[in-house]
C-alpha cells in the first residue's frame, strides 16, 4: 500500500466535489457557479493512469506545488499550491488552454476545501513533491522520479510561445532545449497565429525534464512564454535545413525552395558549444544579447500586425451600475494599447474593447479573464469582431462608446519600452512611479484607501519617485488601479500605477 489511498479516507465525504455528480439537477447548477478561489484545485478526468508527477507538473508553471491528494478509484485529484495568487494564474490560464494529461483533456476548478489536510507520514508524496521541485530548480531527478517521468513516452514536445514581442528562432529554442539533452530535430511554424514548433530529444525522459522546467517560463523578460506538451508523434520527418526547420544528426540536407541555407560552421558551433553565440539577459533564460534585444524589438511592429487574427475582447459579466469606458481602458491598458471601448448597449454587463493587435489581446485575455472587478468576476474571450464599430455620426450612445486611438496614456507606444518588461498578472502589490518630491507615504497611504481599499504595506524606493503599495486583496489592488492611474499629483504630475510581481 502506498500510503496514498490511506489519505484519501481523510478527505470529508460530505464535501460536494466529490458527491455532486450524484445528487441529481441541483447540485449540477451549484457547481457551474464554481468555488471561490482557494489555493486548492480540485482536477476532474484523469486517466487512469496518470502518476502523481504529472499532476504535479500541471501546477508547477505557476508556482510552488506544496501537496497532493490522488483518489485513483474516482479519477479525480487534489492539488494545493503555495498560494492563492499561483491557483488562480493557473485557473485563468486552464479556462483558454485546455490542460492534458497523457492526451486526455483534464478539468481543473477550485476546490471548497482552503488547505489539504493530508496525513503528514505520507512520506512519498512528500517525496514526489520534493523532487519534482529539485528538478524545477535544476537538479537531478532521484529514481523513482525519473521512472515517472519515463512514463510519459514521447521524446517529442510541441512548443507554443505565447505573448511573442520578440522574434524567436530556433537556434534560440536549440540553445535553451539543449540544455536537458540531445536535441535531435527542430520544426517551426505558425498556426492558428502563434508561432510553435516541434522539438526532438534523443531520449524521452530528457524531454520530460525539459517540459517539467521549462513549461511556463519566459525566454526574454516578461514576454515570449513557453507553453510546453506533449506530441502525439513520436519522431520528426525533417526535409529541409533551414531557419525553419532542422535535423541536427543529418547536416547534408538540402535548404529547400527560397529558404536561406545555413552556413554550415554556423551549425557546427550551434551543436558544438551551444552557450558560446548567445550572450546573457539577467532574468530572462538567456539568449539574445541587450543590443540584440533592442534590434529584435524594433522588428516587434512586424510580428504584431499578423493578418487575419482579431485584437477585439469580449468582456462580459460586468457590474453594469459600475463599469464605464474609461474603467475598462485603464485595466486593460495594462496589458495593451486600448483603440476602442463600446459597451454594449442591449446588454450593459458585456463590452467588446479593441487592442492595437491580437498579440496584446491574448495577453489580457490570459490575465484578466476570472479576475474581480467592482465585486463581480469578469470573463474575456477573443470576440469574432475584427474591429469595434464608432457610432453613426450625430447618433447618442449614451458615452456607451469611446475612440482611445489618440490617448496620451497608451502604455505601449515606444518600441522596446520598458513598460514591456513589467507585464505582470494582477496583483495585491501595485508599483506607483511619477511620485512628486514633496508627497509623503501618509499622503499615498490616504489617496490608496480613499480608492476603498485597505492599505497592508507600503515601501518608498531609493530616490522616492517610486513605491511600492499593498492592499489587502487583489480585487482592492485591480480597483485602486482604475482609481489612480493617471491621478494628477499636483504641479501636472500624474502618478502612474502597475501591477507588480513583488510583495513588500
Amino acid at each position: 500500500m502506498d500510503g496514498i489511498s490511506d489519505v484519501a479516507v481523510g478527505v470529508k465525504r460530505g464535501s460536494d466535489e466529490l458527491n455532486g455528480a450524484s445528487n441529481g439537477s441541483d447540485s449540477k447548477k451549484l457547481r457551474v457557479e464554481e468555488a471561490p478561489p482557494s489555493r486548492v484545485l480540485h482536477i476532474r478526468k484523469l486517466p487512469n493512469e496518470a502518476s502523481e508527477t504529472e499532476v504535479i507538473a500541471l501546477g508547477l508553471p505557476f508556482g510552488k506545488v506544496t501537496n497532493i491528494l490522488t483518489l485513483k478509484g474516482k479519477n479525480q485529484a487534489f492539488l494545493e499550491m503555495g498560494t492563492e495568487e499561483a491557483a488562480i494564474t493557473m485557473v485563468n490560464y486552464y479556462t483558454t488552454v485546455t490542460p492534458h494529461i497523457r492526451n486526455v483533456p483534464v478539468f481543473i476548478q477550485y476546490s471548497n476545501h482552503k488547505e489539504l489536510k493530508t496525513d503528514a507520514g505520507n512520506q512519498r508524496t512528500q517525496a514526489v513533491l520534493q523532487a519534482v521541485s529539485a528538478v524545477q530548480s535544476g537538479g537531478s531527478p532521484s529514481s523513482d522520479v525519473q521512472e515517472a517521468l519515463a512514463a510519459a513516452s514521447s521524446p517529442v514536445l510541441r512548443i507554443i510561445i505565447d505573448n511573442m514581442f520578440y522574434p524567436v528562432t530556433l537556434d534560440v529554442l536549440q540553445q535553451i532545449f539543449s540544455k536537458f539533452g540531445t536535441v535531435m530535430k527542430i520544426i517551426t511554424f505558425t498556426k492558428n497565429n502563434q508561432f510553435q514548433a516541434l522539438l526532438q530529444f534523443s531520449d524521452p525522459v530528457n524531454a520530460q525534464q525539459a517540459k517539467l522546467a521549462l513549461d511556463g517560463q519566459n525566454i526574454y523578460n516578461s514576454c515570449c512564454t513557453l507553453r510546453i506538451d506533449f506530441s502525439k508523434l513520436v519522431n520528426l520527418n525533417v526535409k529541409y535545413n533551414n531557419d525553419k526547420s532542422r535535423d541536427y544528426t543529418r547536416p547534408e540536407l538540402p535548404a529547400g525552395d527560397g529558404q536561406p541555407s545555413l552556413d554550415h560552421s554556423v551549425a557546427a558551433a550551434f551543436t558544438k558549444d551551444s552557450n558560446s553565440l548567445l550572450g546573457k539577459i539577467p532574468g530572462a533564460l538567456n539568449p539574445l544579447s541587450a543590443a540584440a534585444a533592442a534590434a529584435a524589438a524594433a522588428g516587434r511592429v512586424a510580428l504584431a500586425g499578423q493578418a487575419g487574427s482579431s485584437g477585439v475582447l469580449l468582456v462580459s459579466n460586468l457590474n453594469e451600475e459600475m463599469v464605464t469606458p474609461q474603467s475598462l481602458f485603464t485595466l486593460f491598458g495594462v496589458y495593451g494599447d486600448v483603440q476602442r471601448v463600446k459597451i454594449l448597449y442591449n446588454k450593459k454587463d458585456s463590452a467588446l474593447i479593441q487592442m492595437s493587435d491580437a498579440n496584446q489581446a491574448q495577453l489580457a485575455m490570459s490575465h484578466l479573464n476570472g479576475q474581480k472587478m467592482y465585486g463581480k468576476i469578469i470573463r474575456v474571450t477573443l470576440s469574432k469582431h475584427q474591429t469595434v464599430a464608432l457610432p453613426r455620426d450625430g447618433l447618442d450612445d449614451q458615452g456607451l462608446t469611446k475612440d482611445y486611438a489618440n490617448s496620451p496614456l497608451h502604455r505601449f507606444k515606444k518600441p522596446g519600452s520598458k513598460n514591456f518588461q513589467n507585464i505582470f498578472p494582477p496583483s495585491a502589490t501595485l508599483h506607483l512611479s511619477n511620485i512628486p518630491q514633496d508627497v509623503t507615504e501618509d499622503d499615498l497611504r490616504l489617496l490608496f484607501s480613499n480608492a476603498g481599499g485597505t492599505v497592508k504595506a507600503f515601501k518608498f524606493f531609493q530616490d522616492r519617485k517610486m513605491a511600492l503599495i499593498q492592499m489587502s486583496t487583489v480585487e482592492e489592488a485591480i480597483q485602486a488601479l482604475i482609481d489612480l492611474h493617471n491621478y494628477n499629483m499636483g504641479g501636472n504630475q500624474h502618478l502612474r500605477v502597475s501591477f507588480s510581481k513583488s510583495t513588500i
